[in-house]
C-alpha cells in the first residue's frame, strides 16, 4: 500500500466516527477499528522490504522553493514505530468501546483519537523535517482536544491546557533547531541529512540546532524539568492515557532523538546532556511514583522514568546503547498499556483508583490480577518477562558510561531508578490486588467482560513470550537498531537473550529487586518521611509562572494596547525613525547617480495644490465634510500625478477609487456630526505633529535618495517587462501582474472585500435589528432637505449615461490585458453607473428591479477566480498560472483568449457586489420613518400627475 494513504487512512477516516454516531457505539467503534486496521495491513504490504533492508520512499513536490516536499519515508525505525501506533491502537479502540459509558460521546472520541493517530503516523513517516513540524503540532493540538475530551472535569481542562503549552513551546523551540539544521545540511529531507554527519557536527550552528531539538524532544516526552506535564494528562479517559504513555505522543520525542542518532549522537554535548536528563528523569520519575496512591498517576510517573531511561540510552551514543534503547520502547509499549488498561478496569470496576481504598481484589477480579501482575513484574525487571531483558541491557551499558569522569555516577543513579521502579511495581500489586478483601469498596469489584481485559491480556502474552523467548524478536529489534544507527557504528547482535552470565548487570539487577522489595516493606515509614518533607510542586510553579507571565503580558499590552490609534501611530512612526536613522548614520551613501530634471509649471501647480489640500486638512480635520472634499481634491491630484508620470492603469483606479470612495463616505457622514470634537489637549497635539513632520520628512529623504541613485539590485520590473507578454499574453504589464504574476494577491484582496462588504450588511442587520433601529427611523435632519429628493435631469441624465457606461465598462474590461483597464477598473466603472441610479431615483425604485443578490454576486466572482486559478492544476502548473492562444473567426481578425480574462471577470464581479452591498446596506440605514420613499424614478412627472393621463391609463 503507498505510503501517502497510510498516512491519509486515519484523517480521512476521522470524517467517518461523528457520521456513524446516531447508528450506535458498535457502528461508531467499528468504523474506527476498520479504518486502523486497513492502515495497519497497508503498513504490513511493506513489511518484505523493510526486512530486506529497503528504504521505501514516496513524495510529491509541494513547496519546492521553501524547500518543503511532502515526502515520506519507511525503513526499518518508522516501521517499527507505525507497527506500535496502530497494532496498540487498535487494542485502544478494541477496549475503548468498552470502557466509555453511554453518556460519552463516542463519535467525538474516536474522531480526535484518529486525528491523533494520523498525525503520529505522519511524524515517524516524514522525510521532510518541515512536513515532521506539521504532524509534530497536529500531535499537540489533537492530544489536547484528548486529554480535555472529558470537559466536565476540571482536571480535565487543566492537564489539556497545561500538556499543550508545555508540549507548544518546545515546539515552536524545535521549529527553529529544524530550520538551523536544514540550512546546515543544504536540505529539509531527512534522508539527505542524515547523510551529512560530519558537515552537521563541524557546523558553528550545531550547539543551537542541538539545544533547540532537545528542547522540543524533552518537552514531548516529559524529560526533566518538564516533566511535570504528563502525569496531569492522566485526567483523560483511561483509553486516551494507555495509547498516549505507551506508543504514541511521549514516545514523539523518543522517536525524533533515535531519527536524529546518527547525525547528533556521538558529540561531547549530546553526551551530557541527553545522558544527564534522561538519569535525572528516570530517578525522579521512579521516586514520585512510589508515593503516588493514584493508580494512573503512579503508572504516569513510571512512565516518566523509563522515558528517561530510554533518553539516557539513547544519550550515551554507543550503537548497543541504541540497541537497548529500541529494545525498551519495545517491552515498554507492551507492559505499560496492559497496566493502564488494567488500571481502567480497576476504575471502572470499583469506581476508585485510590490504592487505599483497594486491596484483596485478586479474589474478586482473578483475570485482571493475572494481567496486571505479569505487567508490573515485567515493570519491575523479573526475569523470563521482557522487561527484564531490556533492564539488563539498560544496567550493562550503565556500567560501561563514564560521566563527569565519573566511572560509578551513571550505574549507582541506574541501580536507584531501577530499585525505585521495583518498589513501585511490587506496591501496585500488593497494594491493589493482595491482602484481605474489604467491604467498603465504592462499588462491588468484578472482571469485566472480554472486551475489556482482552486487549491488555494480548499484550500480556507477548510480554510473556518475549521475555521467554527473546530470540523470536531479536532479528526485528537487530533491523530497527540497525535504522537507527545507520553506518556510524557497528552493531552488536549477541546480547538480546535471558543469561548472560555473573556480569555485573546480574548483580546490579539483584541489588534492585531486593531493595525495591526491602523500600515495599518499610512503605509506611518511609511514606510519613515523604509527607512530612517539604518539596516543590511542579504543578503549584507551573500555575505561578504562566500566572506572572499573564500578569507581565496584561500590564505590557495595558500600557500600549489602550485602544488610542494616535499611540499606535506614534510608537510606530517612532520606531521607524529611529531605526532609519539608526542605518543611515552607520551605513555608507553613494554620491548621487541621476541629475534633477527640470519642473514646469503644470506639475508645480497640482503640487502646490495637493500640498494645500493636505495642510488645509490638517487644521480643517474636524470639520468632517469639508475633510471629505478636500480628501478627494488630494486624491484627484494623485491621479494627475499618475497620468503626468505615464501611469494610466493607476490614473484610472484612483479616480474611480475616490469617486466610489467619496459617494459611499458621504453616505456614512449622514449618521455623524459636522464637526469632530477636541479629544486631545495641546502637548498631545504638539507631539503627534513633531512626529508626524519627522516622518515625512524621512519618508521624503529617503525617497529622495533613491529617485537620485541607481537601483542597488535589478528592479524586479525588468522581470516583468520581459515576461508579460511572453509568459501572460498580455503587453499591459500592470494587469499581466494583477491576474498573473501576482494573481495570488488579488485573489486575496477580492476576498477582503467581499468579506468587507458582508460585514457592513451583517452591522446593518444588526443595528435594524436592535434598539438602534427606533432611533435611526426616528432621526430629525438638522437642515432643511431638498423638496425635489429624485430630480428630473437627474433621472434623466443617469438613464441616458447608463448604456454608455456599461458599454465603456465592458470596453474596458476586455482591453484590459493588453491596454489600460481591466476587470478591477471596469468594476468600478459600472458600480459608479449603478450608483448613480440610487442617487436618482432611490433605494426602493432601483432595489424592486435588482435580478441578482450582491450577495451572490460577490461569492460568483469570488468562485469564479478560484475556480480558474485551480484550473492550472489540470495542466501541470501551479495555482492562478494563466494560459493564452490566438483564434481567429472568420469574417473578424485573429484575437487573443486568455485565461485571464476568466480571472478578470471573478476581480469584476466581486468588484461589484462589494460596492453595491456596502451601498445598499447605507443606503436601508439612511430611511426615515417619516420619509416615504417614493416607488416611481422622480418625483415630478408630468403623465403620472395629469389627471387626464392617469384616466387615460385608468
Amino acid at each position: 500500500m503507498s505510503l501517502f494513504l497510510i498516512v491519509a487512512l486515519p484523517f480521512l477516516g476521522a470524517l467517518l466516527p461523528g457520521l456513524m454516531n446516531s447508528a450506535g457505539r458498535q457502528a461508531c467503534a467499528g468504523i474506527t477499528f476498520t479504518v486502523t486496521l486497513a492502515a495497519f495491513i497497508g503498513l504490513l504490504t511493506n513489511a518484505p522490504a523493510v526486512f530486506a533492508g529497503e528504504v521505501v520512499q514516496a513524495g510529491v513536490n509541494w513547496l519546492p522553493a521553501l524547500g518543503m516536499n511532502f515526502t515520506l519515508m519507511l525503513d526499518g525505525l518508522g516501521f517499527f514505530f507505525a507497527l506500535l501506533i496502530l497494532g496498540i491502537g487498535l487494542l485502544i479502540i478494541t477496549y475503548g468501546r468498552f470502557y466509555l459509558s453511554r453518556d460519552d460521546n463516542m463519535g467525538e472520541f474516536f474522531t480526535y483519537l484518529l486525528l491523533f493517530q494520523g498525525a503520529m503516523v505522519g511524524i515517524v513517516l516524514s522525510d521532510n523535517i518541515l512536513l515532521l513540524l506539521v504532524f509534530w503540532e497536529l500531535t499537540s493540538l489533537s492530544s489536547f482536544l484528548l486529554i480535555g475530551y472529558w470537559k466536565h472535569l476540571p482536571e480535565g481542562r487543566q492537564g489539556a491546557r497545561m500538556a499543550l503549552t508545555v508540549t507548544g513551546m518546545g515546539g515552536l523551540a524545535m521549529v527553529g533547531g529544524m530550520l538551523i539544521l536544514g540550512q546546515i545540511a543544504g536540505s529539509y529531507d531527512l534522508s539527505v541529512i542524515l547523510q551529512n554527519r560530519e558537515l552537521i557536527q563541524e557546523s558553528p550552528l550545531y550547539l543551537p540546532a542541538l539545544l533547540l531539538i532537545l528542547l522540543g524532544c524533552f518537552t514531548k516526552s516529559a524529560q526533566f524539568p518538564f516533566h511535570f506535564w504528563l502525569p496531569h494528562a492522566m485526567a483523560a479517559p483511561t483509553p486516551v492515557s494507555a495509547y498516549l504513555h505507551s506508543a504514541t505522543m511521549v514516545k514523539a520525542g523518543i522517536f525524533l532523538m533515535a531519527r536524529m542518532w546518527p547525525v547528533l549522537s556521538g558529540t561531547p554535548e549530546w553526551f551530557v546532556i541527553v545522558t544527564t536528563a534522561g538519569l535525572i528523569t528516570m530517578v525522579i520519575g521512579a521516586f514520585i511514583a512510589v508515593f503516588k496512591h493514584d493508580l494512573k498517576a503512579l503508572l504516569a510517573f513510571s512512565t516518566v522514568s523509563h522515558l528517561g531511561l530510554i533518553t539516557m540510552l539513547l544519550g550515551t551514543g554507543t550503537a548497543f546503547g541504541a540497541m537497548a534503547a529500541v529494545f525498551h520502547i519495545l517491552n515498554h509499549a507492551t507492559f505499560k498499556a496492559a497496566l493502564f488498561m488494567s488500571a481502567g478496569i480497576v476504575d471502572h470496576e470499583a469506581h476508585t483508583r485510590d490504592i487505599r481504598r483497594l486491596g484483596g481484589l485478586r479474589h474478586l477480579m482473578p483475570i485482571t490480577f493475572v494481567i496486571a501482575t505479569v505487567a508490573a513484574l515485567s515493570m519491575a525487571g523479573i526475569p523470563l518477562l521482557n522487561g527484564f531483558l531490556s533492564k539488563e541491557m539498560m544496567l550493562e551499558e550503565a556500567h560501561h558510561t563514564v560521566l563527569f569522569g565519573s566511572h560509578w555516577l551513571v550505574p549507582a543513579l541506574a541501580v536507584v531508578g531501577s530499585l525505585f521502579s521495583a518498589a513501585y511495581s511490587f506496591r501496585l500489586i500488593a497494594h491493589t490486588f493482595f491482602g484481605p478483601k474489604r467491604d467498603d469498596y465504592p462499588a462491588k469489584p468484578h472482571d469485566p467482560g472480554p472486551g475489556m481485559w482482552m486487549p491488555p491480556a494480548i499484550l500480556v502474552v507477548l510480554v510473556v513470550v518475549i521475555g521467554v523467548a527473546p530470540f523470536l524478536v531479536q532479528d526485528f529489534v537487530f533491523m530497527v537498531a540497525k535504522a537507527v544507527i545507520g553506518d556510524v557504528a557497528p552493531l552488536e547482535t549477541k546480547y538480546i537473550k535471558i543469561w548472560h552470565g555473573l556480569v555485573p548487570a546480574l548483580f546490579m539487577s539483584i541489588a534492585a529487586v531486593v531493595g525495591g522489595l526491602l523500600l515495599l516493606a518499610a512503605f509506611r515509614p518511609a511514606l510519613r518521611l515523604w509527607d512530612a518533607a517539604p518539596r516543590p510542586e511542579a504543578k503549584t510553579i507551573f500555575e505561578a509562572l504562566i500566572a506572572g507571565v499573564v500578569a507581565a503580558a496584561r500590564a505590557f499590552t495595558h500600557k500600549l494596547h489602550n485602544g488610542a490609534f494616535s499611540r499606535y501611530g506614534a510608537i510606530m512612526a517612532v520606531t521607524v525613525i529611529a531605526a532609519g536613522y539608526f542605518a543611515w548614520t552607520t551605513g555608507t551613501v553613494g554620491a548621487a547617480t541621476r541629475e534633477m530634471q527640470p519642473a514646469g509649471p503644470v506639475p508645480i501647480a497640482g503640487w502646490v495644490m495637493l500640498v494645500a489640500a493636505t495642510g488645509a486638512l490638517v487644521f480643517q480635520h474636524r470639520n468632517r465634510l469639508l475633510s471629505l472634499i478636500l480628501i478627494g481634491i488630494a486624491g484627484l491630484m494623485v491621479s494627475v500625478g499618475f497620468v503626468f508620470f505615464s501611469a494610466p492603469d493607476l490614473a484610472m483606479t484612483q479616480i474611480t477609487v475616490e469617486v466610489v470612495t467619496i459617494i459611499l463616505l458621504l453616505l456614512a457622514l449622514n449618521f455623524l456630526p459636522n464637526h469632530t470634537p477636541v479629544e486631545s489637549d495641546v502637548m498631545r497635539r504638539t507631539r503627534d505633529a513633531v512626529v508626524a513632520l519627522a516622518g515625512g520628512l524621512a519618508a521624503m529623504g529617503l525617497s529622495f535618495h533613491y529617485l537620485m541613485r541607481e537601483a542597488v539590485t535589478t528592479p524586479i520590473s525588468e522581470f516583468h517587462l520581459a515576461n508579460s507578454y511572453k509568459g501572460g499574453g498580455g503587453t499591459n504589464v500592470v494587469n499581466v501582474i494583477l491576474v498573473d504574476f501576482r494573481g495570488f494577491d488579488t485573489y486575496g484582496e477580492i476576498i477582503v472585500l467581499g468579506i468587507a462588504a458582508l460585514l457592513i450588511y451583517a452591522l446593518t442587520e444588526t443595528l435594524l435589528s436592535g434598539p438602534v433601529r427606533a432611533r435611526l427611523l426616528n432621526r430629525k435632519p438638522d437642515q432643511p432637505l431638498a423638496g425635489d429628493m429624485h430630480p428630473t435631469m437627474m433621472v434623466v441624465l443617469t438613464r441616458v449615461i447608463m448604456p454608455v457606461v456599461l458599454m465603456v465598462g465592458f470596453y474596458i474590461f476586455l482591453r484590459g490585458h493588453n491596454e489600460p483597464g481591466g476587470g478591477f477598473i471596469a468594476g468600478l466603472v459600472v458600480s459608479i453607473a449603478v450608483v448613480m441610479q440610487y442617487m436618482a431615483s432611490g433605494f426602493s425604485w432601483t432595489s424592486a428591479r435588482l435580478r441578482y443578490p450582491y450577495h451572490g454576486v460577490i461569492g460568483a466572482g469570488v468562485l469564479i477566480a478560484g475556480l480558474t486559478g485551480i484550473g492550472s492544476w489540470f495542466v501541470a502548473k501551479p495555482f492562478l498560472t494563466s494560459d493564452f492562444t490566438y483564434v481567429r473567426i472568420p469574417p473578424f481578425q485573429e484575437f487573443e483568449l486568455a485565461t485571464a480574462a476568466l480571472f478578470d471577470l471573478g476581480v469584476f464581479l466581486a468588484v461589484v457586489g462589494a460596492v453595491m452591498l456596502s451601498l445598499e446596506s447605507f443606503s436601508r440605514l439612511a430611511r426615515r420613518a417619516h420619509v416615504r420613499d417614493s416607488e416611481h424614478p422622480m418625483d415630478i412627472d408630468p403623465s403620472r400627475d395629469d389627471p387626464e393621463t392617469a384616466e387615460g391609463r385608468a
